[in-house]
């Protein structure tokens, strides 16, 4: 025991200093680790909460979206209703020019339908005088040509009576010669009648014996044949009577074929008359249907103008439409791939939303870091006029400020999360050279007992190169990096113990 207490009074040596020095070390560390225990339950806590109310402000938020995008819809249904009405009332207004432009047409046809008529109806005014001045002149010639006509009339009334009475008796020839060759007809057709008769009832016969033959053991057959054979009687007998009453309507309609002929006869004389009247007016209408062609000639050549200039116009209207589906189709896929970016960029931003601080969440655009003073300088150094186009340009991008702010504030966040890697990546390499020097310093090799090894002591003397003497250091200089000999803690317990 009084050992002990002497040991407690003497100085400490350096081994205890340095494994004391370790001791404190290794409780600090274990100390360290229970903070960051602690810290990172505390943590995960925390992230379960943020986790929780992310949740519930992304509800919150989805159905304000919701309602927003309600309103846009809304917005975009009302538009495309006015654009409908308006397509409507263009179309409407097509149809009225087009219904207005027949109208108009109609009109100048009733116009032209109403001058023909007015230059038909003067023509022939003008021709009644002229037919009542040459009949005033005929009846004149006619008194004096009169008692002459008589004369003429008495010798030509004779001849025509003693001709007329000549055809009349060619025609009672040709009446006879054609009642004859009816009879005839009729006598013929009688006979072949009567012989087809006879072929069928001569065939029925023959059926009937042939029947007659095969059927004579079966009762039930043979009056069925008699049954059938009563039934063709009395559909003969029909006949008969429909042959009756034909040849009772051919003697009728005989007579009624001479009555035919007398009429035909009067038809004939009407149909001359009637030629020889239109004979007349053809020549009278000859003049009309000239100018009136001569008017449709002048009409066409219009008619195919318009038929051009309407070509034309559709062509011209085609390739429009054919130019504007394809501006069209060119638009519509642009603005699908704006569409798509914008998806994406939603889609990016609800990722990188999970990966927000507090601070970002509560105040995602900050205000401007830069000082006046730094304003001002940049200002003296890029000067730049306000002209009314950027004017304008810098009114169309007021919307992407809150935008670019957040972009700059993470382009700084990733530049500078690149240098503190980069610092990093040093810091390590730095640290696995020291530890590859401690490794080095503690195993025992022939490749590391070629090298020089700080650990390795003898006679109180180490193998490194000692400094031969200290430089004198200027201001601006940098100070030499001091070297340490580390000794294993093993190697010094083993020695105290």
């Amino acid at each position: 025991m009084p050992n002990k207490g002497k040991k407690a009074k003497m100085p400490l040596s350096d081994e205890e200093q340095l494994l004391l020095f370790q001791q404190k070390m290794l409780a600090e560390e274990e100390m360290a680790k229970k903070k960051e225990r602690l810290l990172s339950q505390f943590l995960k806590d925390k992230l379960a909460k943020e986790e929780h109310n992310s949740v519930l402000n992304l509800n919150k938020i989805n159905t304000q979206w919701r309602t927003v995008l309600r309103e846009v819809k809304t917005r975009e249904l009302h538009k495309d209703i006015e654009i409908l009405s308006q397509t409507f009332e263009r179309v409407v207004d097509c149809k009225d020019s087009v219904i207005k432009s027949l109208a108009r047409d109609l009109s100048e046809a009733e116009e032209q339908y109403a001058h023909a008529l007015r230059s038909h109806l003067h023509s022939i005014d003008q021709l009644l005088a002229l037919q009542r001045c040459r009949l005033n002149l005929l009846e004149e010639s006619y008194n004096t040509e009169l008692e002459a006509l008589t004369k003429e009339f008495e010798t030509e009334r004779k001849t025509i009576i003693d001709q007329h009475e000549k055809e009349i008796h060619y025609l009672q020839d040709v009446f006879m010669a054609m009642e004859q060759n009816y009879i005839d007809s009729e006598y013929e057709s009688k006979l072949e009648f009567q012989s087809m008769w006879d072929d069928l009832k001569n065939k029925n016969l023959e059926k009937k014996h042939f029947l007659r033959l095969q059927l004579e053991n079966i009762v039930d057959l043979w009056r069925r044949f008699q049954e059938a054979l009563k039934n063709y009687t009395d559909a003969t007998e029909d006949q008969k009577i429909a042959f009756e009453t034909l040849k009772v309507k051919d003697e009728k309609s005989s007579k009624e074929i001479e009555a035919q002929m007398k009429k035909i006869q009067r038809l004939q004389d009407a149909i001359i008359i009637l030629k020889n009247k239109i004979l007349v007016h053809s020549r009278e209408s000859e003049d009309q249907n000239q100018y009136i062609r001569k008017d449709k000639e002048l009409i066409l050549a219009q008619l195919r103008k318009l038929k051009a200039q309407r070509t034309q116009a559709r062509e011209l209207s085609q390739e429009n439409l054919v130019k504007l589906t394809v501006e069209s189709n060119a638009a519509l896929k642009a603005l699908r791939k704006i569409v798509d970016k914008g998806e994406k960029i939603l889609k990016l931003a609800e990722i990188c939303r999970k990966f927000e601080t507090e601070e970002e969440k509560v105040l995602p655009f900050y205000s401007s870091v830069l000082t006046p003073e730094e304003q001002e300088k940049i200002e003296e150094i890029y000067p730049e006029e306000l002209t009314e186009e950027l004017a304008k340009v810098i009114v169309n991008y007021t919307g992407m400020e809150n935008f670019w702010k957040r972009y700059n504030k993470v382009k700084l966040e990733q530049l500078s999360l690149q240098y503190r890697h980069a610092q990093l990546l040093e810091i390590n390499g730095k640290l696995r050279e020291m530890l590859k020097q401690y490794l080095d310093g503690i195993s025992v090799s022939d490749e590391v007992l070629s090298q020089l090894n700080p650990l390795f002591i003898i006679n109180h003397r180490s193998n490194l190169p000692q400094p031969l003497s200290t430089p004198t250091t200027q201001p601006g200089d940098k100070p030499p990096p001091t070297t340490y000999n580390i000794i294993e803690a093993a190697h010094v317990i083993s020695h105290i113990l």
